[in-house]
């Protein structure tokens, strides 16, 4: 009986060992997992005035957003998230320029250093969006080092796409996309969204494209400030519809979209868009700004110091790096860092493909506690198999040799 019983334990000792690598794996396994991220700065103590999108469009005359006060304690979310101070280290922008679509930027403003052409009214930036937005695309942080842009050493082409109170207009989006073509600018960023498709508008992104630029745009608008965005049904926004823009939404530091965001199914990329911090027109203080535009400013500036390091690349290939580098999820996470610095095939990674029906970024801070907790679970129970299987073969062999210890001689013998 002695064999069956050592055959026995030794296939449970196998099977004990085995369990580990038998574990359920996790849905997906990526190569890169986003740090934990805290919540919006403006829960965590940066007391600063928010920069509006827009002015009321109701009022008589619109007062200009004043100067802040105030000054950031410290460096926001979105920039820890975008891990700014490792990309640095391999780029910084320098030789590209950015076409600013918005509200204007001041091209004195905090941070820029000379490095804005603006002319006309795109110099005026009386609601402070653009120059806020230019901060996070090309600024150095002017006194604040950790409130550097992407791209700190791009420069900016300032265009209007707005009336001075910051409602969009087509026929200035359309005129600025063709003037940021004609100025052969890397990257075009159009920080506002349009109900309704336009045939101009439509030609001048395709005459933008075949220029070499880099085009990227806001997926929506911002939510209504009244009245409820569940009632507004998914639908397609433009110019970030047309073939070949890369399609940018707002997330919140867990991942996920905000809140009331305007549901779409054209989305290639998320980046942060809540609590970020940048500058203004007046002043050297500080704002908080949210919604699509401060994203979409965020893939601007990725896709500026992703020209700056693969210079021959094509516009099509610069956008498969934003895509195919971006962290997985339903909406794939801007990666700033791996699009500069992953090596590519000459196939690479298919680019994310737009989703058929509105979907929201997944919130992957839980899985790499929910992988250990796993993992964990799994080594004690293996632990405690081989405990019990070790005792009952010692168990055995105590038997067998009639309870005497193992070094005793056979019965009778001293």
């Amino acid at each position: 009986m002695r064999p069956p019983v050592r055959l026995l334990y030794g296939a449970g000792l196998a099977v004990a060992l085995l369990l580990p690598v038998a574990a359920p794996a996790p849905a997906t396994s990526p190569a890169r997992t986003p740090t934990a991220l805290p919540a919006a700065d403006g829960k965590k103590g940066q007391e600063l005035p928010g920069m509006p999108a827009a002015l009321d469009p109701r009022a008589d005359e619109a007062a200009c957003t004043p100067a802040s006060g105030e000054k950031a304690k410290k460096q926001d979310w979105s920039r820890q998230r975008l891990d700014l101070d490792r990309l640095h280290g391999h780029s910084t922008g320098a030789g590209v320029t950015v076409a600013l679509i918005s509200t204007g930027v001041d091209p004195e403003a905090a941070g820029l250093d000379g490095r804005v052409t603006a002319e006309g009214a795109a110099a005026d930036d009386c609601v402070g969006h653009g120059t806020f937005l230019a901060g996070l695309i090309a600024g150095t942080g002017g006194g604040t080092p950790k409130l550097v842009g992407v791209a700190p050493r791009a420069k900016i082409l300032a265009l209007r796409g707005t009336d001075r109170r910051g409602q969009p207009d087509p026929a200035l989006v359309t005129a600025a996309v063709r003037e940021a073509a004609e100025a052969r600018a890397d990257v075009i960023a159009v920080a506002v969204a349009l109900p309704r498709r336009d045939k101009a508008l439509t030609r001048a992104v395709a005459e933008a494209g075949r220029a070499g630029a880099v085009v990227v745009a806001a997926a929506t608008p911002d939510p209504p400030s009244r009245g409820s965005a569940d009632e507004i049904p998914s639908r397609t926004y433009w110019p970030a519809g047309e073939p070949g823009v890369v399609s940018v939404a707002d997330m919140l530091p867990a991942g996920t979209r905000p809140d009331g965001s305007l549901p779409t199914g054209t989305v290639d990329l998320a980046a942060p868009g809540a609590g970020v911090v940048s500058g203004g027109p007046r002043g050297t203080g500080h704002y908080l700004g949210a919604g699509v535009a401060v994203a979409t400013a965020y893939a601007a500036g990725a896709a500026a110091v992703v020209r700056a390091t693969h210079p021959d690349d094509s516009a099509e290939a610069v956008t498969r790096r934003l895509t195919a580098t971006a962290y997985p999820a339903d909406i794939p996470q801007l990666d700033a860092y791996a699009a500069v610095t992953t090596v590519l095939g000459d196939a690479g990674p298919p680019a994310a493909q737009r989703a058929a029906a509105p979907v929201a970024a997944r919130d992957t801070s839980g899985t790499d506690r929910a992988t250990g907790r796993a993992t964990l679970v799994v080594l004690l129970g293996s632990a405690g198999v081989l405990a019990v299987l070790w005792a009952g073969f010692g168990f055995s062999r105590a038997r067998a040799r009639g309870w005497r210890p193992a070094d005793a001689g056979p019965p009778g013998r001293r």
